[in-house]
Order: structure tokens, then C-alpha cells, then sequence
């Protein structure tokens, strides 16, 4: 199975990251983490967006908050499915994050899921490794089947409290 690999600007988005890393895991999905900066070590986010496709991974989600180029920086550098998690900073709550990583322009495409959302990146990620993967695609279905048991059990906690 191809890996993900996981980019994010800075040490300060681990927590978002975090939950990327743990949903992964529980899906027995192999990943790298790395820290590259659109900005500050842009020919290292380069090397590794060009090199990622030879180095076994099939999709990448590249996690930054504030001006959130990196997601954009890294689909430009190659033909394989780019996820961003624009991260919540400490000025906009995020929205300047999300706008940055939304707004790309034409031929440089950018899945985007919701500020901070970690865990969806990590299942739109395996979303996308099991179109290939029958093994894959059948945990994701477990997954989806728990939650929804767990959804119903609360509801059913829920009923008649009220």
C-alpha cells in the first residue's frame, strides 16, 4: 500500500496533526511526518513534493496556519492528490488560513477539509488509498459502521432525558 505523507509548516500545527497521525494508525496506514516552511525551507518543500511519488507515497497532506501556502507550494511540485488542513492561528481564528489554502488557482488543485481538520484529512487521504485497496476500503467501512453505532448509542442515552 502507498504511505501518506504528512508536511506542516510548523512544530506549532502537531496538534492538529496529531489527530492526522492517530486516525492513520488506527487505519493501519504507514506515514512520514515532516516539518518543511512554504517559506522558510521552501527548496527542501520542493525536493520533497518532487521526490514523493518515487519514494512510495500515494497522497499528501501538508498542514499550515496563517498565510497557508504549503499546501499550495506542494501540489505545484507534483501530480499527486494534495490534501491542506488550514490551521487556526493566532490572528484570523483560521480564516485567512482556510482562504489560502481554498483559493488555487486553475491546474494546481487542493482538497481542503475544515480549519484544524486533522481527522478528516487523514480519512479523505485513506478515502483515496482505497480506491486501490480493497483491505483498506473495508476498515474504512468498519470505521464508518462504529461511528455510527456510537452516534446511536448517545442517542439513545439521550432519549427520554429530555
Amino acid at each position: 500500500m502507498k504511505k501518506v505523507g504528512i508536511v506542516m509548516g510548523s512544530d506549532s500545527d502537531l496538534p492538529v496533526i496529531q489527530k492526522t497521525a492517530d486516525t492513520l494508525r488506527a487505519l493501519e496506514i504507514e506515514f512520514e511526518v515532516h516539518v518543511y516552511s512554504a517559506h522558510r525551507t521552501p527548496v527542501e518543500a520542493r525536493e520533497f513534493a518532487l521526490s514523493a511519488r518515487s519514494m512510495g507515497f500515494g497522497v499528501i497532506i501538508a498542514a499550515a496556519g496563517m498565510a497557508a501556502h504549503l499546501a499550495g507550494a506542494i501540489a505545484a511540485n507534483t501530480t499527486l492528490p494534495v490534501i491542506g488542513i488550514p490551521c487556526k492561528g493566532p490572528v484570523l481564528d483560521g480564516l485567512d488560513a482556510l482562504l489560502s489554502t481554498v483559493q488555487m488557482p486553475s491546474g494546481i488543485p487542493v482538497a481542503t477539509v475544515g480549519v484544524n481538520g486533522g481527522t478528516n484529512a487523514a480519512l479523505l487521504a485513506a478515502q483515496i488509498l482505497a480506491v486501490e485497496d480493497k483491505a483498506l476500503a473495508e476498515r474504512l467501512a468498519a470505521k464508518r459502521a462504529a461511528d455510527t453505532e456510537a452516534v446511536l448509542a448517545k442517542d439513545a442515552g439521550i432519549t427520554g432525558r429530555l
